[in-house]
């Protein structure tokens, strides 16, 4: 029953470490979803997504969080390996099998139950927060969900391609406010960036676009073309916005 015990010890181990890495991750600005991927992918080594890598590896701080994990992560499963055998490899007999992959079994299901539960989520989260705030410089605002204010509004990057509505105009004419819409950044093809854009600028084919707003609006943005058609669907958006913002009023008037 020791190596059962022991079992159980590494698997709550390894999801602790998980979520201390979700947490660091999150730290340096990745979304908590993003980060929890993230932290899971390196710890078993399943690997990532080649647009996630590069936000991990070309940052030092999560390169050094996802090194670390895969480290642990390694050694991790070799135990749980480890101690799984050891614990059937001295069963005396069928029924004492039995009874041990039912301790495993029901153990391990426990520990996923607990770790599932929103409540033990939001207080080891909160715990860990606490403990990476008070032993390390690391900025631990989830800027991600600050700006998510409601399941209606996100934060978004949108790839702009040739034919798109956006491609070729400035700010000014495309009144993206109108629509409830706020563009946060732009990322040039050429690795230019450029925060908080004024109204001359000018989206090109090939700029990601930082975008914040109503997500029915973002959805539709990324499929809009540079037709009648789109200027239509800006107008639409316009005009449900503009009902949007009459509710508002309405709502603070009464």
């Amino acid at each position: 029953m020791l190596a059962i015990a022991s079992l159980f010890m590494v698997v709550l181990v390894v999801l602790l470490i998980a979520r201390i890495a979700t947490v660091a991750l999150v730290a340096t600005g990745l979304p908590f979803e993003l980060a929890r991927f993230q932290a899971r992918s390196a710890l078993t080594g399943v690997g990532f997504t080649t647009t996630e890598s590069e936000s991990v590896v070309g940052h030092p701080i999560r390169r050094r969080v996802v090194l670390t994990l895969m480290l642990v992560g390694n050694a991790g499963f070799i135990t749980l390996i480890a101690s799984v055998m050891l614990s059937f490899s001295s069963s005396p007999s069928s029924r004492e099998v039995a009874f041990r992959l039912g301790v495993v079994i029901g153990g391990l299901l426990l520990i996923a139950l607990v770790a599932r539960s929103q409540v033990f989520e939001r207080n080891i989260t909160a715990l860990i927060a606490r403990v990476v705030d008070r032993f390390t410089d690391l900025d631990l605002r989830d800027y991600h969900h600050i700006l998510q204010l409601s399941n209606d509004y996100a934060v978004t990057e949108l790839q702009v391609k040739k034919g798109d509505w956006l491609a070729g105009r400035n700010l000014m004419q495309l009144e993206l406010p109108n629509e409830g819409v706020l563009v946060l950044a732009i990322h040039r093809a050429n690795g230019d960036f450029i925060g908080a854009p004024r109204g001359g600028t000018v989206i090109e084919p090939g700029d990601t676009v930082v975008l914040y707003g109503r997500s029915s609006v973002l959805s539709d943005l990324d499929d809009r073309p540079a037709s009648p058609a789109g200027d239509h669907a800006h107008d639409d958006a316009v005009a449900e916005q503009s009902e949007i913002m009459a509710h508002q009023s309405d709502e603070e008037l009464a």
